[in-house]
Formats: C-alpha cells, sequence, structure tokens
C-alpha cells in the first residue's frame, strides 16, 4: 500500500513543491581528485530523485535505503527518472567509501559535508545525542530542472528529533507516488 506524501509536520519541507532547490557547490572526489559540482550540474535540464538519509553507515541507510533506490533504479527510470542521488551530510571520502562498500553501481553520492543544501533545504536537525552533531532529516524529493516536484519527508521533523522514521522517504514510496 502506498503512503501518501508528508504533509502532517511543521517544517519548511512541507511548502517546497513548486520551489527552486538550494543553490549549492558540492566538494567531491571523482577518480582521486577533488571536483566542485553545483545544483545546477545535476539538476538543471534533467528530472533527478534525491534521497537524503542521516549517516552513511548506519544501519536503516545501509540495510534498506540505499540498497533499495539501487534496485529499483530501472523501476526509476521506467517513470522518467534520469539519475538518483544520495544526499548526507558526510564528506566525500565517506561517502564513496560507503558506496564502495556496498557495491552501489546506479545511484550516485552527494556529500553535504558542510550541511549547506540540508540547511538550506530546511532539513538539518541535531543528533548530538548520538555523537553525529548536525544531520539530515530523512527525506527524498524529485527535482525537474532545478524545481521540485515532490517532497517525501518522513514525519516527526521537529517534534521528535530523536527519532528515525523510515517510511515515507522509502523507495517503495516514492516510486508508487510519482
Amino acid at each position: 500500500m502506498a503512503i501518501n506524501k508528508s504533509r502532517g509536520t511543521k517544517n519548511m519541507l512541507n511548502n517546497i513543491e513548486g520551489q527552486t532547490i538550494p543553490n549549492v557547490t558540492f566538494a567531491t572526489r571523482q577518480n582521486d581528485e577533488w571536483k566542485s559540482v553545483t545544483t545546477d550540474e545535476i539538476f538543471k535540464g534533467r528530472t533527478v530523485a534525491v534521497f537524503s538519509l542521516p549517516g552513511a553507515f548506519t544501519p536503516t541507510c545501509s540495510s534498506f535505503q540505499l540498497p533499495g533506490f539501487e534496485t529499483q533504479f530501472s523501476q526509476f527510470q521506467e517513470k522518467g527518472i534520469d539519475e538518483i542521488y544520495c544526499l548526507s551530510v558526510n564528506d566525500s571520502f565517506v561517502m564513496n567509501a560507503w558506496f564502495d562498500g556496498q557495491g552501489i553501481q546506479n545511484v550516485r553520492p552527494l556529500p553535504d559535508g558542510n550541511g549547506e543544501f540540508t540547511e538550506g533545504m530546511g532539513a538539518s536537525v541535531q543528533k548530538a545525542k548520538l555523537g553525529f552533531g548536525i544531520r539530515s532529516w530523512r527525506y527524498a524529493i524529485v527535482v525537474n530542472d532545478n524545481v521540485i516536484e515532490n517532497i517525501f519527508a518522513e514525519e516527526g521533523f521537529g517534534d521528535n528529533i530523536d527519532s528515525d522514521p523510515y517510511e515515507i522517504s522509502s523507495p517503495e514510496n516514492v516510486l508508487a507516488n510519482i
């Protein structure tokens, strides 16, 4: 059964459909070299799905979310998605090692090491109790030519940031609702 898109939480994530994504430059490592990648390079003129999660190597992210988007990549393509990116407030070294360890071939890492995109999305959460510092709330978006078409934000943002729900941003729910 498909879960409807999140509309119940009180945060910026609820009111961003139709808005332009934050303009950010990501510091990435590609072929052992630093490469700056802008949001325009990723999103301009294309339809892209992005799922954001609290951290690389964490249990739900590693066991369900990342592999789920990877295995369902062709189904996303059938729905008009050109690329899928996984965003986390981690540096490029961590993201690349995680993707290599998981054998990811289709989903692309999007390291938001400074949390600039996350902050611009209004998705920053404090996870200091876990020793994580500032991380991203779990959500997924579909972006068409730099404009957010769909948002799938987990419930509870701002209400109970100690929780880590995983349902609305799952690949199965995103596919069923785009």
